[in-house]
């Protein structure tokens, strides 16, 4: 009895589909109805197939032109992202600068905090709500970055280890993007992104490996007191985003659709 509600359900389904897509065909070629009506109509038939061909054939070059026009868009839409964010990247790396204080240190985090808030204002809701919470993570990476001459020894080491959280977090921020922008039609029937979110959980894991590290390169570090504590914020805040992301991750995990849901109704 199950196997036929599920059968008759996927056959309904598919059967919308089908139907949708042949009304579409049949509003899409008017030629075949003008070139009927021409026949009746003996000697104005000939002509009128002949030019509603033409108009077809038309109408077809245009719309593949307009596709490939949309195509090279898109693909210069997307080369125009990748180059930013590689230039955001580098920039990262090449031009952070070094605090000498603690109270330059604390200006250069301030400051950064305000420039990542400026660039969210250019941004759409979805990236907004992701950046918001992301942002974190990316501001603990210049403030570790600008505490490595006042570390001791043991800056190269907490540079290297921001530099792979930076790398980390703009993985993460692609990600969740996708999910936020997943499609209602695609998350009722199919369920959630399961590949994204467990790609997710797999930048969240090595995250924590990096937590450990850093908080193990603090405990050794024979810095003063003010830079231990700001070392402290910048792992708490990263830890934080982390539980968030497997939060994320689960929830994605666990939307099943309206598939997912027959499949385990059919195996009780």
């Amino acid at each position: 009895m199950k196997r036929l509600i599920f059968v008759s359900l996927v056959l309904i389904v598919s059967g919308s589909v089908v139907f949708a897509q042949g009304g579409q065909q049949g509003s899409n070629n008017p030629a075949t109805g003008t070139m009927d009506s021409g026949q009746n109509q003996q000697g104005q038939g000939t002509g009128q197939g002949q030019q509603v061909q033409t108009e077809t054939e038309q109408q077809t070059q245009n719309r593949g032109e307009e596709q490939q026009t949309q195509t090279e868009q898109q693909t210069q839409t997307r080369e125009g992202e990748q180059e930013e964010g590689s230039g955001q990247q580098n920039l990262i790396s090449g031009n952070q600068q070094k605090a000498r204080t603690m109270t330059e240190a604390k200006e250069m985090v301030q400051q950064k905090k305000q420039e990542m808030n400026q660039e969210m204002q250019g941004l759409s809701n979805v990236q907004q709500k992701v950046y918001q919470n992301q942002n974190k993570v990316r501001e603990a990476v210049h403030a570790l970055l600008s505490l490595e001459d006042l570390t001791s020894g043991i800056g190269s080491q907490i540079s290297q280890i921001a530099q792979e959280f930076d790398n980390s977090v703009q993985a993460t921020i692609r990600a969740e993007e996708k999910i936020q922008t997943r499609s209602r039609f695609v998350r009722f029937f199919v369920g959630g992104d399961q590949e994204t979110a467990e790609s997710i959980e797999q930048e969240v894991n090595r995250n924590r490996e990096r937590i450990q590290q850093l908080t193990q390169l603090r405990e050794e570090c024979a810095c003063d007191d003010e830079v231990k504590v700001m070392l402290q914020e910048q792992i708490s805040n990263i830890e934080q985003e982390q539980n968030r992301l497997q939060q994320v991750a689960q929830t994605e995990k666990q939307a099943r659709g309206l598939f997912g849901w027959l499949f385990g109704w059919l195996r009780r």
